[in-house]
């Protein structure tokens, strides 16, 4: 279900209920191939009522514990530790995607031809962002790689110069 890695993580991050119920939700997810709460808690192995199960699964995903900062920042600098040198370059790529009804601003890692998501936010409007949610999406991500040489690279949508400086 989780590697070896995440789960010695995740052990200092969450209390065993915390993390017994996000390994159930794992295996819940690669089973059910959906990402809906209403269809996880009707597959959700607890013995209680449907409608408490849902109100678990909800009462979980606003912990605080899970929040980017604190949970996946850690995260992907161990993984990024792991895989780069201090002091070497890497490329971090931005890029803002709608899916479905979600106006996405990711930034990420390349590696190896594949897209590390690093940090993201979503957008309250449609279309480009602009500026200010540019440098608030990238600001954590350079605090976190201080230690590396950046090349941050975008596509049209990030052409500012006040974005460069």
């Amino acid at each position: 279900m989780l590697a070896s890695f995440y789960q010695n993580f995740l052990e200092k991050y969450l209390n065993k209920a915390q993390l017994i119920t996000l390994k159930m939700l794992v295996w819940l997810l690669q089973n059910q191939k959906q990402v809906r709460i209403e269809r996880l808690a009707a597959t959700l192995p607890l013995p209680i009522q449907q409608n408490s199960r849902r109100r678990h699964i909800q009462r979980f995903l606003t912990l605080n514990a899970l929040s980017v900062v604190l949970l996946w920042f850690p995260i992907i600098e161990a993984i990024i530790n792991q895989h780069f040198k201090v002091g070497s370059q890497l490329t971090i790529a931005m890029d803002r995607t709608q899916w479905k009804e979600n106006n996405v601003l990711m930034v990420s890692v390349i590696y190896q031809k594949r897209a590390w998501p690093i940090y993201w936010c979503l957008l309250e409007k449609d279309g480009c962002s602009n500026l200010e949610e540019q440098q608030k999406v990238l600001r954590p991500v350079i605090r976190l790689l201080k230690k590396y040489k950046l090349v941050i690279i975008g596509d049209r949508e990030f052409h500012s110069v006040e974005l460069a400086q």
